[in-house]
């Protein structure tokens, strides 16, 4: 059986789609249902209030990053043993991949185009600050938009008063959607955001529990869950992806996953991976902890270190650990975060000094996604390897002379982007990647790690 879906979506940022997700999560999960959490594109932070809701890990559907054809079994794997799904969208309903190609249908990687290939139905949530009768002609044209998407209903947010809610559910019914809630103006759910969106869960703490349980008990009080439940559907008709790898190593190899408040943007189907690959996964914090024992290979996925520069540096038993690591060839890969870390320092503060360079917060969002060919051989990837990664930070990095990018891809304006460095064992960029679109990536990891010398 595939679990049905409800897909939240909504006609722009900033209309209240991760409190209403994230509380319906939560209250179909206090009603009792086995509830799979998704987020649409590469997003890593609200799949972590999205985990705290359902109990279960937060997922992504991102069709730009992993394919179209990826996204039913990813998405059946996802929500195996749960009886409902709920798919928060991204940004408006059909805003996707910017393209400087004329627009031709729905935008790739928008949440339209996810709900489209799962075949599930859409909620969309209006913020009902300053309009009343008007919701009828928005919720008219996102409704007819596009005939593959199918807007089963509305979730009214910040509703003024009981006569602003009568207002526009009159104005709901002449456009012929059905109203599954009214969630009034509830400012104590904010949650603190920084330069690139809200404060992550782990961060946040039992404060971002407290929130959770604040949005499941605003959706619980204030939206009709049987009737979303009824509507939730979803015709994927695909096998369940698997991260079973066919060439597992073939020697005992532990790999250290830094994890903690620092580093927080990882892909769940990662870990998967390298544990299918062969390998025992062992989290870590570099803020606080040394490398696990008996480490024979590194993952520091994106995050925050420009949050964290001064306790990162000083943790100097670790850093001199993972330079350790790089000096006798064991596999390091790091993005965004995880790159900054390996340099020579970030903002001044010392880091591991495994990619000579130093790593610097701006003031200006770099944002998008890249098509990328890997430019030399690595411990993850062959010369040639083409990839589609997305770029999401405000640091930069000055490095060194003579250095090997990881990746070469063109920027904005058509110019030639070198991006990270690949030294030995290491593969270091800006670029996050899914590791669903390239699994034999990570068993060439995995591979690498067991004939290192720190292999068991």
């Amino acid at each position: 059986m595939v679990a049905p879906a409800v897909v939240i979506a909504a006609p722009t940022s900033g209309s209240g789609k991760t409190t209403v997700a994230t509380g319906l999560m939560g209250a179909l999960r206090r009603a009792d249902h086995r509830v799979a959490p998704f987020k649409v594109g590469p997003d890593f932070i609200d799949p972590g209030y999205h985990g705290l809701a359902a109990g279960r890990p937060g997922r992504n559907l991102d069709p730009v990053l992993v394919g179209d054809e990826l996204i039913g079994p990813l998405y059946r794997h996802g929500s195996a043993d749960a009886d409902i799904a709920v798919v928060e969208g991204v940004m408006g309903l059909f805003d996707g991949r910017i393209s400087d190609s004329p627009a031709t249908g729905v935008a790739r990687g928008s949440t339209a185009h996810v709900a489209s290939l799962l075949g599930a139905p859409v909620v969309l949530v209006v913020d009902a600050r300053g309009q009343s009768h008007s919701v009828a002609a928005l919720l008219h044209g996102f409704a007819t938009f596009d005939r593959a998407v199918h807007l089963v209903g509305v979730i009214l947010n910040r509703v003024g008063s009981p006569r602003h809610e009568a207002v526009l559910r009159q104005a709901c019914e002449q456009a012929g959607v059905t109203v599954f809630g009214a969630i009034p103006r509830a400012g104590e759910l904010a949650v603190p955001s920084r330069h690139l969106g809200l404060v992550t869960a782990v961060e946040h703490g039992r404060h971002a529990t407290a929130a959770v349980e604040a949005m499941t008990a605003l959706v619980a009080r204030h939206v009709d869950l049987d009737a979303v439940v009824a509507a939730a559907g979803c015709r994927v008709t695909t096998d369940p992806w698997t991260p079973e790898l066919s060439e597992p190593a073939d020697a005992p190899v532990t790999v250290a996953l830094a994890a903690g408040r620092a580093f927080t943007f990882g892909y769940t189907e990662h870990a998967e991976l390298l544990r299918a690959a062969g390998a025992d996964v062992v989290p870590f914090d570099p803020l606080c902890d040394p490398l696990p024992a008996g480490t024979s290979a590194l993952v520091l996925p994106g995050g925050f270190p420009e949050e964290f520069g001064p306790e990162l540096s000083g943790n100097r038993a670790v850093r001199e650990q993972i330079a350790a690591l790089a000096a006798v060839g064991g596999p390091l890969h790091a993005e965004c975060a995880g790159l900054t870390y390996l340099a020579d320092d970030l903002d001044g503060h010392p880091m591991c000094g495994v990619i000579p360079g130093s790593a610097s917060f701006t003031e200006s969002l770099t944002l998008g996604y890249r098509d990328a060919v890997a430019v030399v051989d690595s411990s993850l990837h062959q010369v040639g390897d083409r990839i589609t990664g997305h770029e999401f930070h405000r640091t930069t990095m000055h490095y060194a002379d003579g250095r090997e990018p990881a990746w070469r891809y063109r920027g904005r304006g058509g110019h030639i982007v070198d991006d990270g460095a690949v030294r030995a064992g290491v593969h270091a960029g800006y670029l996050h990647t899914h590791p669903a679109s390239h699994p034999q990536a990570i068993a060439r990891f995995v591979r690498a790690a067991a004939r290192s010398k720190l292999a068991g």
